[in-house]
């Protein structure tokens, strides 16, 4: 529609093709020679929203072209760099928008099967995936000043993550989040030992880009004086995730999630484990990542449960609600993603109680509420551009 609507201005086509062989299709709006690149559905079940984001600014950019602005960059979109995955996530999209009906139909592949994601070399010869490969020479071919990964989580705050810091960023994305009612979360426990400018914004410290960054497409701008920017938007919002007071006992509640993970992933296991062969069925996306999963619960806690980790580890930083309440949601959410995935593999009773029991705990914990979808991509949109615009200024 938008190439129909601006011919001279927007140029669509494809940079590869997916493992079933769908395109992978790039937008490009505008000629000039400063490049942005927009990733949208990193993670399968981000990749709607993350759509949406890439044509609401698509359609914003293309208008101000067509109207004469123009400040020499051009945008190029990957509408979508996982679509195998993002179509075993579509019946959740007509709703009901619950949390019931979003592990209804929950999908989210391994970690080998991310397209972000590079083996140890890094190297594009050496990826496994095509979409990674395609990713790459996208990414060598137009040396963006700015790349945008678009994300998103089932349950807390809007956040971004920078491989540089860009000041201006913070204050540009509290201001939208305000006026959107959408809390900024402050405590990631996917960043939450990164330096933090300002609420809600995480820069990439040396020592990670050296490690599980440097295996990443984020770092892959680098070579080029380029910046990443990792952006997250929340489906439902969870205010106690921006709450930036000391929490009131730290340490007994980093106990019990640490506990809870280790618990409810190897239940998860032993309802797979008693599953008879032809229940499960043959090795697929779906099963390969309940087995990752359920393997996981003693490495993810040795970073943060007091009662796991190594007596020379460093001092975890201040730990305030919104920390904790971070980390308390990323360790129900990961076993119930598991059982959510393995109940569609084979909806026995067993694992459909853990789902039904789980989805009520999770949302009688945190009493998420609905971030309308309009929001969550205006969020995410002027994330984005506050990236860039401020990038740009520095």
């Amino acid at each position: 529609m938008l190439t129909l609507r601006y011919p001279g201005i927007c140029r669509l086509g494809a940079v590869g093709r997916s493992r079933a062989g769908r395109p992978l299709l790039m937008l490009t709006v505008g000629r000039g020679s400063r490049n942005v690149l927009v990733v949208a559905g990193p993670h399968a079940n981000e990749a709607a929203v993350g759509g949406a984001t890439v044509l609401r600014l698509a359609g914003q950019l293309a208008a101000e072209r067509e109207r004469g602005d123009d400040d020499g960059s051009a945008w190029h979109f990957l509408l979508c760099i996982d679509p195998d995955g993002a179509a075993l996530n579509e019946p959740w999209l007509p709703g009901p928008y619950t949390l019931r009906g979003h592990y209804e139909h929950f999908f989210r592949p391994c970690a080998a099967e991310q397209p972000e994601w590079l083996p140890s070399k890094g190297y594009a010869q050496d990826a496994a995936l095509p979409e990674t490969r395609a990713l790459l020479e996208v990414l060598d071919g137009l040396r963006p000043v700015l790349q945008c990964s678009l994300h998103g989580i089932d349950v807390g705050g809007s956040f971004v993550q920078l491989t540089s810091d860009v000041p201006g960023v913070p204050e540009r994305i509290g201001k939208s989040a305000a006026e959107l009612d959408i809390p900024l979360e402050s405590g990631s426990s996917d960043a939450f030992q990164w330096p933090s400018p300002g609420p809600g914004v995480y820069v990439m410290p040396a020592a990670a880009a050296a490690g599980d960054g440097a295996h990443s497409t984020w770092e892959r701008a680098r070579r080029y004086d380029g910046v990443t920017a990792i952006v997250e938007v929340p489906m439902w919002a969870c205010d106690r995730t921006a709450d930036i007071t000391p929490h009131p006992d730290p340490d007994h509640a980093l106990r019990k999630a640490g506990a809870i993970l280790r618990r409810d992933l190897p239940t998860v296991a032993r309802v797979l484990d008693a599953m008879p062969p032809e229940v499960v069925g043959a090795d697929r996306p779906l099963l390969r990542t309940v087995r990752e999963l359920v393997s996981l619960g003693p490495r993810l806690t040795a970073e943060w449960d007091p009662a796991v980790r190594p007596p020379d580890a460093p001092p975890l930083p201040p730990m305030t609600t919104a920390r904790v309440t971070s980390i308390e949601v990323y360790a129900q959410r990961l076993p119930l993603r598991a059982a959510a995935m393995l109940r569609r593999i084979a909806a026995v009773p067993s694992i459909t109680r853990l789902v039904d029991t789980w989805c009520e705990a999770y949302e009688r914990a945190y009493r998420p509420r609905w971030v309308p979808v309009a929001d969550q991509v205006e969020q995410q949109a002027r994330s984005v551009l506050a990236v860039y615009e401020e990038l740009r200024a520095s």
